[in-house]
């Protein structure tokens, strides 16, 4: 690592912090004795997602929770249970490879959504099975029940 303030190439590491996004280090530099942070991430490849139309697009995490958020309003569900929530859809879609279809992401969520809250994967599963009518609706609550 190379001080920001003298450029010289040795430093020695003081704190260490990790979390699941990034790790902190507290540097010294041996030269100049002045003490600076460093913050590490994992570089993200970007991910592209094959729309149900042949079309790709660049994945957009945003996207995804606001359909979460979107299917849990007025729902007991908390910022923290969606938070989680989207963040192992997330992984499991990044270990799929730098291309994903929409149709598995849907599938991802809406299998995390079941487990979470009922009536929020009612209503996801209504947009992204594009339910028509009220049959529909029954099909899936019924799905719902026998398990």
């Amino acid at each position: 690592m190379i001080c920001p303030f003298c450029s010289n190439k040795e430093t020695k590491v003081l704190d260490k912090r990790d979390n699941e996004l990034m790790t902190k280090r507290r540097r010294e530099c041996l030269k100049c004795k002045r003490r600076f942070n460093t913050v590490e991430t994992a570089a993200k490849t970007t991910l592209r997602v094959i729309k149900k139309d042949g079309g790709r697009e660049v994945y957009d995490p945003d996207k995804m929770r606001r359909g979460i958020t979107r299917a849990c309003e007025k729902r007991p569900v908390s910022s923290a249970q969606i938070e989680k929530l989207a963040l192992n859809v997330e992984d499991k879609i990044r270990k799929n490879g730098k291309e994903i279809k929409s149709s598995l992401i849907g599938e991802l969520i809406s299998k995390e959504l079941k487990k979470l809250d009922k009536v929020a994967y009612i209503r996801f599963a209504s947009v992204y099975k594009d339910f028509t009518d009220i049959d529909d609706f029954k099909k899936e609550i019924r799905g719902l029940v026998k398990k």
